[in-house]
């Protein structure tokens, strides 16, 4: 027993800082989409800092924020919004194309540039959920004596952390209520899971004197989804469930296991189905060689009797002078006798009892299956094995070729028992590595979300262009295999996404038109 717990805490020591780590880079994902929100006056020579607030990609030309921080910008017209990413060199303008005052959120177009879209969740959020407030607060500003200068060029978010108390919300428009702590410039930024999914836009806090507890509240899913349907922009949003690599990494080690455990009953089963088989088609082939021996002795026998009765017969007649029937009788009685010492000595024989055993058909697979999957699959999640963080769980085709093209396109090369490719994307923040199992029919597809400078260094490995055709000549296997090299030397062992497919022969439906 105390071997036992020695081990548990053992592997809980190893576990938490996988944790814990997955959950850092996750919420440094999601702060890479959050913005700084200026509001500046000009006139015409000179500027003025007015104001400032949060915000965050929805689009990657669109940021969503409150409608409190972008109020002014309605009634004054010399004022001008600013959009400041955490990261790169360059800032962007911007204008309010959709203002929702009711429930405090606004839509602004970027003028230029392009901004790592955040993921929402779309589920419901537990009390006592362990959340982060993601901002540019003007009190951390103010302390590191920031000026205007410094305030419209890119800079690190700001995050705090704290929990979901649940059952209280604005009585105006739905919020959720957390303690993580938020100060003047937090307006319009997200409020995320451990995943780094959006569950709310942070709006407002409580009022304290400095003895009480402080608490915030963000704008709820289901105010931000009807809020960009009316604005006419479709969000990313999943369903899923938070859940840590830890987490997804014990849950398939433990599937894995009970699998090979089954498997490995399974196969004795199979044996001794196969032995029992065998030895009840050893039973049979020997009654059968004893029936049939049997019978041959008994028709040797009778073929004799035969044999002795027309020697005879031809016997007789020879000696009264009856010579062609007694040659006839004769020849019958000996054509007869050799008929039996032939029928006797022919008989079946023990030894043949194992060339007359049937082994039965086990069901294995023999030969190469590795094209077993070659042509149209449709490929589901399997969850337990998986931690979806930005994807949703959808069916995905999954065409594939004896040469490792996927879908016609996506040319994936041989390693080891595998097929793998990596893509990166001309534009986002989302590096994508591909491994296929033929032999088993499992896709695992694992996603990282790096800064702006691992995805430069990133694009750069691909000097000749994107990798989009298929083909098998050597020059394009080994810029695929060069690119999957390149990676792993940019990228932490830890993916942000992790989806394990399970791919079985068939083809997916065509969406419905009427929908």
């Amino acid at each position: 027993m105390v071997a036992c717990l020695r081990r548990l805490c053992l592997l809980l020591a190893l576990a938490l800082p996988a944790t814990a780590l997955a959950e850092q880079q996750d919420i440094a994902a999601a702060a890479r989409g959050v913005v700084r929100i200026a509001i500046v006056a000009t006139d015409g020579s000179e500027a003025y800092f007015v104001g400032h607030g949060s915000g965050f990609a929805v689009a990657p030309d669109k940021v969503i924020t409150n409608a409190h921080v972008v109020e002014l910008t309605r009634e004054e017209k010399n004022l001008v919004i600013g959009v400041i990413p955490s990261e790169g060199r360059k800032s962007y303008g911007g204008r309010v194309i959709a203002y929702s005052p009711g429930n405090d959120l606004a839509l602004i177009q970027l003028e230029e540039g392009h901004l790592p879209v955040s993921t929402f969740y779309a589920g419901a959020v537990s009390d006592g959920q362990h959340v982060t407030a993601i901002g540019y607060p003007g009190t951390v500003d103010r302390a590191q004596g920031l000026g205007l200068r410094q305030m419209v060029e890119p800079l690190s978010t700001v995050k705090t952390s704290g929990n979901i108390s649940s059952g209280r919300s604005s009585q105006s428009f739905d919020t959720i209520l957390h303690t993580a702590p938020l100060a003047a410039g937090n307006s319009g930024g997200p409020l995320v899971d451990d995943c780094g999914r959006v569950l709310g836009v942070n709006s407002f806090g409580s009022v304290s004197d400095g003895n009480d507890a402080e608490f915030g509240f963000a704008v709820s899913w289901r105010e931000v989804a009807s809020f960009l349907r009316q604005a006419g922009v479709s969000s990313l949003h999943t369903v899923i469930p938070c859940r840590s690599m830890a987490e997804a990494d014990a849950a398939e080690a433990g599937l894995s296991q009970r699998e090979a455990q089954q498997s490995e009953q399974s196969e004795r089963a199979k044996a001794d189905a196969r032995e029992a088989a065998i030895e009840k088609a050893r039973d049979t082939a020997e009654r059968d060689i004893i029936s049939a021996r049997e019978n041959a002795m008994a028709g040797a026998a009778v073929l004799l009797a035969f044999a002795v009765l027309g020697l005879g017969a031809g016997g007789l007649f020879y000696s009264q002078g009856r010579e062609r029937r007694a040659t006839w009788f004769l020849a019958g009685g000996g054509l007869l006798l050799l008929g039996a010492f032939a029928l006797f000595f022919l008989k079946p024989s023990f030894s043949s009892i194992d060339e007359r055993v049937k082994l039965p058909d086990d069901g294995r697979v023999t030969g190469n299956n590795a094209y077993a999957w070659e042509g149209d699959n449709i490929c589901r999640v399997d969850f337990d094995r998986s931690r979806l963080t930005i994807s949703e769980a959808n069916d995905i085709p999954f065409n594939w070729t004896q040469s490792g093209c996927v879908n016609g396109s996506s040319q994936y090369v041989s390693a080891g028992s595998e097929w793998e490719r990596a893509t990166v994307p001309d534009s986002g923040n989302i590096i994508t590595v591909s491994r296929f199992s033929p032999a088993t029919g499992t896709l695992r597809i694992q996603r990282w979300l790096p800064d702006a400078d691992t995805m430069d260094k990133a694009r750069a490995l691909l000097k000749d262009g994107p990798i989009r055709a298929c083909g098998s000549d050597s020059d394009l296997l080994g810029r695929i295999a060069g690119l999957r090299s390149g990676l792993a030397a940019l990228l932490p062992a830890q993916p942000n996404e992790r989806l394990v497919y399970h791919c079985r022969k068939g083809r997916l439906a065509p969406p419905d038109p009427s929908n």
